[in-house]
């Protein structure tokens, strides 16, 4: 798997780097600074204790770990969260719980989120009188179908095939 270059700072001298659970992973565990709980429908911003210096034409974005977001209904507000090339402070995670019911408890050097690094291209935006036609075209939310089977669903049709309760 090809790798590239990046640099780190601790900030938070006890906190270990971020590192890939097994060999293949696209995301590097991020652990958080401090102990908190989060309420129910609640989001705190929480410090990573790490600083990176990605090269030019690379970002890192801040992804959700699928265990606690499954699990614990603990995600990431801004999924995913960029991190451009230039920034150097400290990665800060905007944490939410979506569970409805159980405050989560997390502790210090807990695992709460993954960083994904990848290159990236700047555009060269360039202004036309039209876009070209598309077998898409402006369709938008709901268009392929997806969305426009559950709106069925929810006006009480049922389409036959079998209910889905588990994903």
């Amino acid at each position: 798997m090809p790798s590239v270059e990046v640099l780190l700072t601790r900030l938070d001298p006890d906190v270990p780097v971020p590192s890939y659970a097994r060999p293949g992973d696209a995301g590097a565990d991020l652990v958080t600074t401090s102990d908190l709980v989060l309420p129910p429908g609640e989001r705190a911003v929480v410090g990573t204790g790490v600083a990176i210096a990605l090269p030019i034409g690379f970002a890192a974005f801040v992804h959700p770990r699928s265990g606690l977001a499954a699990r614990a209904g603990l995600s990431v507000v801004n999924t995913p969260g960029t991190i451009d090339a230039g920034y150097r402070g400290e990665i800060k995670i905007c944490l939410v719980n979506h569970d409805l019911r159980e405050p989560i408890k997390l502790l210090r050097g807990d695992r709460i989120a993954q960083l994904v690094i990848q290159r990236v291209e700047q555009a060269e935006f360039r202004e036309v009188a039209e876009l070209p036609e598309s077998v898409r075209g402006a369709g938008g939310y709901g268009s392929t179908g997806g969305a426009a089977a559950l709106a069925g669903q929810r006006a009480g049709q049922h389409d036959g095939s079998p209910d889905v309760t588990e994903v």
